[in-house]
């Protein structure tokens, strides 16, 4: 009686254990960290895609240490969002067709009203892959003749990113009636309307 209950436990523990493996393989996320200057208006929007399951605002690609609001720029870092997302759900090549229609890819001077290098569009790719599927993605764009002018977002390799302080997190959702304000006197919207009409949702 003994060794039956042995091998029932050992049944059992087997199948739990497979059943984990297959839930850890089915959840398997990915990252991808996109820049597209200030970042509160580039959290909103990735939060809306379905397949994503967090957006952090943050400050990427730079050299110093402990970049913060106040020194950042100094620094070397631009404003960036990390996406974490479910490949199964959503691809990368998708979330940056996403990324297009949040920015003004022609602009080396920053973003709309918010100028300045740390504010300038990147996209920063983490294995060769990505680095693939980006660079076709931005050939593509520039072949479309979609924006009359050289595609200019930089595609660079991440090195370093950094959460921003709480209080930038989920700015849309914390502060909803200043986040409103200054992004319809950003320019970023009518710019995107104006250049993608009604294609502005891939």
């Amino acid at each position: 009686m003994s060794s039956v209950r042995v091998l029932v436990a050992a049944l059992v523990l087997s199948a739990g254990v497979g059943g984990d493996a297959a839930g850890a393989a089915q959840t398997k996320q990915e990252t991808a960290l996109l820049a597209g200057g200030c970042f509160w208006c580039m959290q909103a929007p990735f939060e809306k895609v379905k397949g994503v399951t967090s957006v952090v605002a943050g400050y990427a690609g730079g050299t110093g240490k402990n970049p913060t609001y106040d020194d950042y720029a100094r620094k070397g870092y631009v404003e960036a969002v990390r996406v974490t997302f479910d490949p199964a759900q959503i691809a990368y090549a998708q979330l940056l067709n996403v990324f297009w229609r949040q920015i003004d890819p022609t602009d080396l001077g920053g973003q709309f009203v918010d100028r300045g290098p740390q504010y300038r569009s990147v996209i920063f790719y983490g294995d060769a892959e990505q680095r693939r599927v980006a660079e076709k993605s931005k050939h593509e764009l520039q072949e479309s003749q979609r924006f009359g002018k050289p595609i200019v977002t930089e595609i660079l390799p991440t090195t370093t990113f950094t959460p921003a302080e709480e209080y930038h997190q989920d700015f849309w959702k914390k502060n909803p009636a200043r986040y409103e304000e200054y992004r319809s006197h950003s320019g970023r919207d009518q710019f995107l309307a104006k250049v993608w009409g009604a294609e502005r949702k891939p």
